[in-house]
């Protein structure tokens, strides 16, 4: 028997099959300014680009780069018990990484736009028989198409950050219509769950944070002593996932640094990428000499910032650079992971801003292994600290190595908890 719409979720339903006719111009666009594979703009609209294999599917859909890896512990234990694993996404990069670390047996496609044509189209050609939804997704459309069909949903390393109960609060009917058609919700903290709970969600544990189970990112030996050898004894440190406006404060600390760390080389990994040569012509405005990664240019003698505007590689740099500022952080983008550069040996620094990754970066903070800076001056500070101070540069990063490490086992807790719905699905399978 299927669940009745509430009156929120057939508003939602209502308004967004208006849309559906103005999808196509939409995702075109997009794919002019490279948001975008404009070879698959069909997956958008819930159209398959392969077939669906035989046996037990379980679909995983996670947002973008950060989601979708936090999944791959999950993934490759999934597919090692021998289920197929379909991986959504919705972002460009999310798919580029995600080609070269997804094990055999799992597989990628694009999530279709939340328009309910689109979604029982996806759902009809891929006939999932578990749904695992990664932190925050909450699309109204395909979650209450899912559940029409009786398809058992689940949120995984589930998160509900302040902002986003304060803006879901405003829109309290409509929350607690999706969070119902879930059958579990496994929270990364107490506080995650607290809120999920009080938005709607009628069961909910406490699994932990799947990002502190992923390996960190792979890097080609020769590639990293290739260029640890081209930087030589410069001095460097790296921004990751830089926001637009960050850029120009580190560049601003770059010349203030530059004269009391000679040859000092500044790493620049944007967010997104596409923006490399807008991040290289700022840095011209500062009067640096820029080089840009996806052009094939390698950080020479005059090179003052190297710009990692490719994809799949801040596994290399993360083992090149000692000190690491993470992004999204002196904007108010709410910062990005850090757990990948602590666990592959670098010393932390980040903004205020942090509210996505609020318990990651308190628990590395008061072990030592991250430094929280105000602002763009602090940040310069604290950069010249750990610049000079080179022991306490390396203390600093073991410390951010040892308390990664030590945060994990969410993948074990979550496999428990989604134990009696993989046996069920053997079962029927049987």
């Amino acid at each position: 028997m299927k669940k009745p719409l509430p009156l929120s979720l057939r508003i939602w339903r209502s308004m967004s099959s208006v849309l559906r006719l103005g999808a196509t111009p939409f995702l075109l666009w997009r794919a002019g300014k490279g948001k975008e594979e404009r070879g698959r703009l069909g997956e958008r609209r819930g159209e398959a680009t392969m077939a669906r294999p035989e046996g037990r599917l379980i679909w995983m859909h996670g947002a973008s780069v950060g989601e979708t890896v936090s999944l791959l512990p999950l993934i490759e234990r999934l597919v090692e018990r021998g289920f197929h694993v379909l991986v959504t996404s919705g972002t460009v990069t999310s798919a580029r990484v995600l080609e070269k670390r997804l094990p055999a047996d799992a597989f990628h496609q694009f999530v279709p736009l939340d328009i309910t044509a689109f979604a029982e189209r996806f759902l009809d050609h891929w006939q999932p028989d578990l749904i695992l939804i990664a932190e925050s997704e909450l699309w109204p459309n395909m979650i209450s198409a899912a559940s029409e069909r009786g398809t058992p949903m689940i949120m995984v390393n589930g998160r509900m950050s302040k902002r986003s109960f304060t803006r879901w609060s405003k829109f309290g009917s409509l929350a607690q219509a999706i969070l119902s058609r879930f059958d579990l919700c496994l929270a990364q903290s107490e506080d995650d769950g607290r809120r999920l709970s009080a938005l709607g969600a009628p069961r909910v544990a406490v699994s932990g944070n799947l990002k502190f189970d992923v390996l960190p990112p792979p890097a080609d030996p020769m590639k990293v002593s290739s260029l640890s050898g081209i930087i030589g004894d410069r001095p460097v440190w790296m921004a990751a996932s830089t926001h637009p406006g960050e850029e120009d404060m580190l560049f601003a600390i770059h010349r203030v640094l530059a004269p009391h760390f000679p040859g000092l080389v500044t790493l620049v990994a944007p967010r997104h990428p596409h923006r490399g040569e807008e991040i290289a012509l700022t840095a011209q405005n500062y009067g640096l000499q820029a080089a840009r990664r996806s052009q094939g240019l390698l950080p020479d003698g005059a090179t003052d910032i190297y710009i990692v505007d490719t994809v799949g590689e801040l596994g290399l740099f993360y083992r090149v650079a000692p000190l690491v500022f993470m992004g999204g952080s002196l904007v108010t983008h709410g910062g990005q992971n850090p757990i990948e550069p602590g666990k592959l040996g670098a010393a932390i620094l980040h903004g205020p801003h942090v509210w996505n990754f609020t318990d990651v970066y308190a628990t590395l903070d008061e072990a030592g292994g991250a430094v929280q800076a105000e602002d763009a001056k602090a940040l310069a500070q604290a950069a010249s600290d750990l610049l000079w101070d080179t022991a306490r540069l390396r203390e600093m990063a073991r410390i951010a190595h040892d308390t990664v490490m030590k945060l994990g086992g969410a993948a074990d807790r979550t496999l428990v908890e989604l134990e009696p719905y993989l046996i069920q699905m053997h079962l029927e399978g049987t």
